[in-house]
Protein backbone atom coordinates (compact mmCIF):
# COMPACT_ATOMS: atom_id res chain seq x y z
CA UNK A 1 0.00 0.00 0.00
CA UNK A 2 1.55 3.00 -1.31
CA UNK A 3 1.24 6.05 0.94
CA UNK A 4 1.05 9.79 0.51
CA UNK A 5 0.71 12.32 3.50
CA UNK A 6 -0.64 16.02 3.22
CA UNK A 7 0.92 18.94 4.24
CA UNK A 8 -1.20 18.81 7.69
CA UNK A 9 -0.55 15.07 7.62
CA UNK A 10 -4.35 14.70 8.76
CA UNK A 11 -5.42 12.85 5.07
CA UNK A 12 -3.26 10.46 3.06
CA UNK A 13 -3.46 9.09 -0.05
CA UNK A 14 -2.48 6.06 -0.76
CA UNK A 15 -2.42 3.01 -3.38
CA UNK A 16 -4.27 0.52 -2.53
CA UNK A 17 -3.91 -2.54 -5.65
CA UNK A 18 -4.54 0.14 -7.86
CA UNK A 19 -7.44 1.78 -6.15
CA UNK A 20 -6.32 5.54 -4.71
CA UNK A 21 -8.17 5.98 -1.41
CA UNK A 22 -8.06 9.16 0.99
CA UNK A 23 -7.46 7.82 4.69
CA UNK A 24 -8.27 10.31 7.01
CA UNK A 25 -7.32 11.09 11.14
CA UNK A 26 -5.38 7.89 11.36
CA UNK A 27 -4.13 9.10 14.41
CA UNK A 28 -7.69 9.45 16.02
CA UNK A 29 -7.71 6.46 19.17
CA UNK A 30 -10.55 4.14 18.39
CA UNK A 31 -10.24 2.12 21.28
CA UNK A 32 -9.69 4.56 24.33
CA UNK A 33 -8.38 2.21 27.21
CA UNK A 34 -5.74 0.42 24.43
CA UNK A 35 -5.44 3.39 23.11
CA UNK A 36 -5.94 1.51 19.80
CA UNK A 37 -5.79 4.24 16.69
CA UNK A 38 -7.66 4.34 13.40
CA UNK A 39 -4.61 3.53 11.70
CA UNK A 40 -4.42 0.21 13.23
CA UNK A 41 -7.78 -0.48 12.56
CA UNK A 42 -6.71 -0.32 8.75
CA UNK A 43 -3.54 -1.82 9.21
CA UNK A 44 -5.51 -4.65 10.86
CA UNK A 45 -7.79 -5.51 8.51
CA UNK A 46 -4.96 -5.10 5.67
CA UNK A 47 -2.68 -7.66 7.01
CA UNK A 48 -5.76 -10.09 7.81
CA UNK A 49 -7.76 -9.84 4.71
CA UNK A 50 -5.79 -12.45 3.24
CA UNK A 51 -8.09 -14.62 5.63
CA UNK A 52 -10.66 -12.77 6.02
CA UNK A 53 -12.00 -11.77 1.96
CA UNK A 54 -13.32 -15.00 1.61
CA UNK A 55 -15.39 -14.96 4.29
CA UNK A 56 -16.99 -11.52 3.11
CA UNK A 57 -17.02 -13.01 -0.61
CA UNK A 58 -20.94 -12.38 -2.29
CA UNK A 59 -22.45 -12.07 1.07
CA UNK A 60 -23.92 -8.72 1.78
CA UNK A 61 -22.42 -6.37 4.38
CA UNK A 62 -23.83 -4.80 7.10
CA UNK A 63 -21.42 -2.90 9.67
CA UNK A 64 -21.50 -0.90 13.08
CA UNK A 65 -19.77 2.09 12.73
CA UNK A 66 -17.69 3.86 15.55
CA UNK A 67 -17.17 7.49 14.37
CA UNK A 68 -15.89 8.79 17.94
CA UNK A 69 -14.30 5.30 19.56
CA UNK A 70 -16.13 2.29 21.00
CA UNK A 71 -16.85 4.20 23.63
CA UNK A 72 -19.61 6.90 22.31
CA UNK A 73 -22.19 6.52 20.04
CA UNK A 74 -22.70 3.91 17.11
CA UNK A 75 -24.98 3.28 14.39
CA UNK A 76 -25.52 0.03 11.89
CA UNK A 77 -25.44 0.73 8.35
CA UNK A 78 -26.58 -1.72 5.61
CA UNK A 79 -26.91 1.15 2.74
CA UNK A 80 -24.03 1.75 0.99
CA UNK A 81 -22.74 4.94 2.45
CA UNK A 82 -22.97 8.32 0.89
CA UNK A 83 -19.86 8.96 -1.65
CA UNK A 84 -19.48 5.09 -2.12
CA UNK A 85 -16.90 4.80 -4.67
CA UNK A 86 -17.84 3.79 -7.70
CA UNK A 87 -15.34 0.31 -8.23
CA UNK A 88 -17.65 -0.40 -5.05
CA UNK A 89 -19.20 -3.18 -5.63
CA UNK A 90 -23.27 -3.02 -4.21
CA UNK A 91 -25.77 -5.30 -4.68
CA UNK A 92 -29.70 -3.97 -4.80
CA UNK A 93 -31.58 -6.56 -2.62
CA UNK A 94 -35.46 -6.91 -1.28
CA UNK A 95 -35.57 -5.37 2.68
CA UNK A 96 -38.79 -6.76 3.77
CA UNK A 97 -39.83 -5.78 7.36
CA UNK A 98 -37.39 -2.73 6.83
CA UNK A 99 -36.90 0.00 9.93
CA UNK A 100 -36.97 2.62 7.28
CA UNK A 101 -39.65 1.72 5.26
CA UNK A 102 -37.30 0.74 2.18
CA UNK A 103 -38.27 -1.66 -0.08
CA UNK A 104 -34.59 -2.42 -1.57
CA UNK A 105 -31.59 -1.62 0.06
CA UNK A 106 -28.08 -1.18 -1.71
CA UNK A 107 -25.33 -3.67 0.09
CA UNK A 108 -21.92 -2.99 0.03
CA UNK A 109 -20.49 -6.84 -0.96
CA UNK A 110 -16.69 -6.54 -0.26
CA UNK A 111 -14.54 -8.09 -2.90
CA UNK A 112 -11.26 -6.41 -2.27
CA UNK A 113 -9.00 -5.61 0.06
CA UNK A 114 -9.37 -1.84 -1.32
CA UNK A 115 -13.11 -1.94 -0.19
CA UNK A 116 -11.79 -3.01 3.28
CA UNK A 117 -9.50 -0.57 3.78
CA UNK A 118 -12.27 2.17 2.40
CA UNK A 119 -14.84 0.91 5.25
CA UNK A 120 -12.05 0.94 8.25
CA UNK A 121 -11.65 4.29 7.44
CA UNK A 122 -15.16 4.93 7.85
CA UNK A 123 -14.53 3.23 11.08
CA UNK A 124 -16.72 0.52 10.05
CA UNK A 125 -15.40 -1.58 13.09
CA UNK A 126 -17.51 -4.69 12.88
CA UNK A 127 -18.63 -6.43 10.20
CA UNK A 128 -22.18 -8.80 9.93
CA UNK A 129 -22.85 -11.23 7.20
CA UNK A 130 -25.75 -13.89 6.75
CA UNK A 131 -25.32 -16.98 6.26
CA UNK A 132 -26.11 -17.27 2.76
CA UNK A 133 -24.47 -16.16 0.04
CA UNK A 134 -25.53 -14.11 -3.60
CA UNK A 135 -26.21 -16.92 -6.12
CA UNK A 136 -25.35 -16.19 -9.69
CA UNK A 137 -29.30 -17.58 -10.87
CA UNK A 138 -31.78 -19.63 -10.18
CA UNK A 139 -31.57 -22.74 -9.25
CA UNK A 140 -33.85 -25.61 -7.24
CA UNK A 141 -31.85 -24.87 -3.82
CA UNK A 142 -31.62 -20.42 -4.83
CA UNK A 143 -34.35 -18.05 -2.71
CA UNK A 144 -36.68 -17.25 -5.38
CA UNK A 145 -36.84 -13.35 -3.98
CA UNK A 146 -33.24 -12.75 -2.96
CA UNK A 147 -31.13 -15.33 -5.11
CA UNK A 148 -29.71 -16.54 -1.96
CA UNK A 149 -27.26 -19.32 -1.85
CA UNK A 150 -27.70 -20.70 2.17
CA UNK A 151 -24.03 -22.38 2.47
CA UNK A 152 -23.27 -22.00 6.40
CA UNK A 153 -25.51 -22.91 9.15
CA UNK A 154 -23.90 -21.51 12.52
CA UNK A 155 -25.12 -22.02 16.10
CA UNK A 156 -24.33 -18.70 18.32
CA UNK A 157 -23.62 -20.13 22.31
CA UNK A 158 -24.37 -16.71 24.66
CA UNK A 159 -24.23 -17.90 28.00
CA UNK A 160 -26.22 -15.65 31.07
CA UNK A 161 -24.93 -15.67 33.90
CA UNK A 162 -23.60 -17.11 36.08
CA UNK A 163 -22.52 -19.26 33.09
CA UNK A 164 -19.52 -18.52 31.31
CA UNK A 165 -17.07 -19.29 28.78
CA UNK A 166 -16.69 -23.22 30.55
CA UNK A 167 -20.41 -23.63 29.99
CA UNK A 168 -20.06 -22.62 26.04
CA UNK A 169 -17.11 -24.78 25.67
CA UNK A 170 -19.48 -27.98 27.09
CA UNK A 171 -22.33 -26.69 24.63
CA UNK A 172 -19.59 -26.15 21.71
CA UNK A 173 -18.57 -29.79 21.84
CA UNK A 174 -22.06 -31.32 22.39
CA UNK A 175 -22.75 -29.41 18.79
CA UNK A 176 -20.07 -30.25 17.71
CA UNK A 177 -21.11 -34.02 18.43
CA UNK A 178 -24.85 -33.54 16.90
CA UNK A 179 -23.58 -31.80 13.61
CA UNK A 180 -21.15 -34.58 13.26
CA UNK A 181 -23.56 -36.94 13.85
CA UNK A 182 -25.70 -35.25 10.84
CA UNK A 183 -22.64 -35.58 8.50
CA UNK A 184 -21.29 -31.87 8.77
CA UNK A 185 -17.59 -30.41 9.64
CA UNK A 186 -18.39 -27.70 12.22
CA UNK A 187 -15.74 -25.06 12.61
CA UNK A 188 -15.75 -23.12 15.94
CA UNK A 189 -14.45 -19.32 16.44
CA UNK A 190 -15.10 -17.47 19.54
CA UNK A 191 -17.59 -14.33 19.28
CA UNK A 192 -14.95 -11.44 20.15
CA UNK A 193 -17.36 -11.13 23.35
CA UNK A 194 -18.44 -13.81 25.63
CA UNK A 195 -19.19 -16.77 23.84
CA UNK A 196 -18.88 -19.00 20.99
CA UNK A 197 -20.24 -19.57 17.51
CA UNK A 198 -20.16 -23.26 16.03
CA UNK A 199 -20.47 -22.95 11.82
CA UNK A 200 -20.62 -26.11 9.12
CA UNK A 201 -20.63 -25.56 5.35
CA UNK A 202 -24.10 -27.01 3.79
CA UNK A 203 -25.91 -27.49 0.99
CA UNK A 204 -29.85 -26.11 2.17
CA UNK A 205 -32.89 -25.88 0.30
CA UNK A 206 -32.83 -21.48 0.69
CA UNK A 207 -32.11 -19.87 4.23
CA UNK A 208 -35.41 -20.84 5.67
CA UNK A 209 -34.33 -25.10 5.63
CA UNK A 210 -31.04 -23.77 6.92
CA UNK A 211 -33.17 -21.90 10.31
CA UNK A 212 -35.66 -24.60 10.30
CA UNK A 213 -32.63 -27.69 11.00
CA UNK A 214 -30.97 -25.23 13.33
CA UNK A 215 -33.99 -24.87 15.43
CA UNK A 216 -34.47 -28.55 15.74
CA UNK A 217 -30.84 -28.83 16.60
CA UNK A 218 -30.57 -25.97 19.84
CA UNK A 219 -34.68 -27.79 20.65
CA UNK A 220 -33.14 -31.39 20.55
CA UNK A 221 -29.61 -30.11 22.88
CA UNK A 222 -31.98 -28.27 24.98
CA UNK A 223 -34.00 -31.71 25.84
CA UNK A 224 -31.28 -33.71 26.16
CA UNK A 225 -29.42 -31.35 28.67
CA UNK A 226 -32.11 -28.37 30.13
CA UNK A 227 -29.86 -28.03 33.24
CA UNK A 228 -27.45 -26.35 30.79
CA UNK A 229 -28.83 -25.25 27.34
CA UNK A 230 -32.09 -23.18 26.73
CA UNK A 231 -33.02 -22.58 22.96
CA UNK A 232 -35.62 -20.07 23.58
CA UNK A 233 -34.81 -16.17 23.89
CA UNK A 234 -37.37 -15.67 26.91
CA UNK A 235 -34.84 -13.82 29.03
CA UNK A 236 -36.12 -15.35 32.35
CA UNK A 237 -35.10 -18.35 30.80
CA UNK A 238 -31.06 -17.87 31.21
CA UNK A 239 -29.84 -17.39 34.06
CA UNK A 240 -27.12 -20.03 34.65
CA UNK A 241 -27.32 -21.92 31.14
CA UNK A 242 -26.28 -21.33 27.52
CA UNK A 243 -28.59 -19.64 25.11
CA UNK A 244 -28.12 -21.87 21.44
CA UNK A 245 -29.17 -18.66 19.63
CA UNK A 246 -30.56 -20.60 15.99
CA UNK A 247 -32.17 -17.36 14.91
CA UNK A 248 -29.36 -15.77 12.92
CA UNK A 249 -29.66 -18.32 10.10
CA UNK A 250 -32.87 -16.30 10.02
CA UNK A 251 -32.38 -15.11 6.18
CA UNK A 252 -32.44 -11.24 7.53
CA UNK A 253 -30.43 -11.80 10.09
CA UNK A 254 -26.27 -11.29 10.16
CA UNK A 255 -23.95 -13.21 12.48
CA UNK A 256 -20.45 -11.27 13.02
CA UNK A 257 -18.15 -12.39 10.09
CA UNK A 258 -14.58 -14.32 11.16
CA UNK A 259 -11.44 -11.78 11.90
CA UNK A 260 -13.84 -8.97 12.19
CA UNK A 261 -13.16 -6.88 15.25
CA UNK A 262 -15.44 -5.85 18.48
CA UNK A 263 -16.12 -2.88 19.53
CA UNK A 264 -15.00 -4.05 23.38
CA UNK A 265 -12.98 -2.31 25.70
CA UNK A 266 -9.65 -3.30 24.00
CA UNK A 267 -9.54 -4.46 19.96
CA UNK A 268 -10.83 -7.87 20.49
CA UNK A 269 -11.52 -10.18 17.42
CA UNK A 270 -14.13 -12.94 16.50
CA UNK A 271 -11.54 -15.32 16.42
CA UNK A 272 -11.67 -18.99 14.92
CA UNK A 273 -10.46 -21.75 16.76
CA UNK A 274 -9.06 -25.22 16.93
CA UNK A 275 -11.52 -28.18 18.93
CA UNK A 276 -8.36 -28.63 21.04
CA UNK A 277 -8.72 -25.02 21.92
CA UNK A 278 -12.23 -25.02 22.67
CA UNK A 279 -12.31 -28.12 24.94
CA UNK A 280 -9.04 -27.14 26.32
CA UNK A 281 -8.31 -25.12 29.58
CA UNK A 282 -6.49 -22.11 27.62
CA UNK A 283 -7.85 -18.33 27.48
CA UNK A 284 -10.35 -17.58 24.12
CA UNK A 285 -9.87 -14.16 23.88
CA UNK A 286 -7.46 -13.11 21.49
CA UNK A 287 -6.54 -9.23 20.27
CA UNK A 288 -6.25 -7.80 16.85
CA UNK A 289 -2.27 -8.71 17.74
CA UNK A 290 -2.94 -12.10 18.81
CA UNK A 291 -5.11 -12.52 15.28
CA UNK A 292 -2.18 -11.40 13.04
CA UNK A 293 -0.16 -13.82 14.59
CA UNK A 294 -2.33 -16.99 14.77
CA UNK A 295 -3.03 -16.57 11.19
CA UNK A 296 0.85 -17.01 9.95
CA UNK A 297 0.86 -19.41 12.23
CA UNK A 298 -2.08 -21.92 11.50
CA UNK A 299 -3.35 -20.40 8.83
CA UNK A 300 -7.11 -20.14 8.52
CA UNK A 301 -8.98 -21.89 10.92
CA UNK A 302 -12.38 -21.26 9.80
CA UNK A 303 -11.74 -22.26 6.08
CA UNK A 304 -14.45 -25.53 6.53
CA UNK A 305 -16.96 -23.21 5.67
CA UNK A 306 -15.52 -22.62 2.59
CA UNK A 307 -14.45 -25.74 1.55
CA UNK A 308 -16.81 -27.81 -1.15
CA UNK A 309 -15.91 -30.84 -0.04
CA UNK A 310 -17.07 -30.21 3.40
CA UNK A 311 -20.45 -29.06 2.42
CA UNK A 312 -22.72 -31.76 3.17
CA UNK A 313 -26.69 -31.99 2.34
CA UNK A 314 -28.85 -30.93 5.37
CA UNK A 315 -31.08 -33.85 6.93
CA UNK A 316 -34.46 -33.34 7.63
CA UNK A 317 -35.17 -31.43 11.05
CA UNK A 318 -36.92 -34.68 12.44
CA UNK A 319 -34.07 -37.13 11.76
CA UNK A 320 -31.82 -34.64 13.50
CA UNK A 321 -30.15 -37.35 16.17
CA UNK A 322 -30.61 -36.46 19.89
Amino acid sequence: MDTVADKAGKRVTVSVEGRELSLSNLDKVLYPEAGFTKGEVIDYYTRVAPALLPHLADRPLTVKRYPNGVDAPFFYEKNAARGTPAWVRTVSLPAPGSTKDRDRIDYVVVEELATLVWLANLAAIELHVPQWRIGGGRTPRTDAVTGAVADVVVFDLDPGQPAGLPECRTVALLLRQILSGDGLLPVAKTSGSKGIQVSAAVDADGPEATSEYAHAVATALEQQRPELVVSRMTKALRPGKVLVDWSQNNPAKTTVAPYSLRARSTPSVSTPVSWAEVSGPGPLTFTATDVIRRVAADGDLFAGVLAEAHRARLPQPGATRR
